[in-house]
């Protein structure tokens, strides 16, 4: 399928310390176009849920929601895609479960996964960490800014950087060939004000 990333991809968390709707809406707000809903903490049951809501609030608005890890989750509840990583279902047998018109991304962490990648049946690649990140338990080694360009240089599908990119990096990361950042901590610094974070992220991303 044809598929362009937005240039800043949203991530939600459950350490926003808002709910769950409340931050999908300003994302929305903000002008977020794909949302991928994180949370490795719930359960099945719960993110199916979770994921129900987000969706009956994002896709009137033209707002594709991916699910990360839980292929399971995304189909049982329509989102539009999953994220996988490299120790979650393999990608070919997801997009079996999924179907053609399915998003799927999954995460590299160094030049050969990368490239291996390249030839799977998913639309965008994710490379990262970039730099030092607080966001995820055991995080892989840091790639650097020549991380993200040596990746550039082995695939020719879309490419999120990841991984402890605040504003300072944005220009460096893109500039190295990422198409899009993808945002945690940078995105919620001010809980009270996503959509305004978001909306001058995006403006300082193009």
């Amino acid at each position: 399928m044809s598929f362009a990333l937005p240039t800043v991809y949203p991530i939600t968390s459950p350490t926003i310390g808002r709910p769950l709707l409340t931050v999908v809406g300003d994302l929305i707000a903000g002008g977020a176009t794909l949302i991928q809903i994180r949370d490795k903490q719930a359960t099945a049951k719960a993110l199916y849920e979770a994921v129900g809501a987000v969706l009956a609030l994002a896709q009137p608005r033209g707002v594709r929601v991916i699910v990360n890890d839980r292929v399971d989750v995304a189909r049982a509840a329509g989102a539009d895609g999953v994220h996988l990583g490299q120790d979650d279902l393999d990608p070919v047998a997801a997009r079996h479960i999924l179907g053609p018109s399915a998003i799927i991304g999954y995460s590299t962490h160094n030049v050969a996964q990368a490239a291996a990648a390249n030839r799977l049946p998913v639309d965008y690649l994710a490379i990262g960490p970039v730099f030092e990140t607080h966001s995820k338990d055991n995080p892989d080694p840091v790639v650097g800014i020549e991380g993200v360009r040596a990746v550039r240089a082995v695939t020719n599908k879309p490419l999120v950087a990841i991984g402890g990119i605040g504003v300072p990096h944005i220009a460096d990361v893109r500039a190295a060939g990422a198409d899009a950042v993808a945002l945690i901590s940078a995105l919620y610094v001010n809980p009270d004000d996503i959509a305004g974070r978001l909306a001058a992220l995006l403006a300082m991303a193009r």
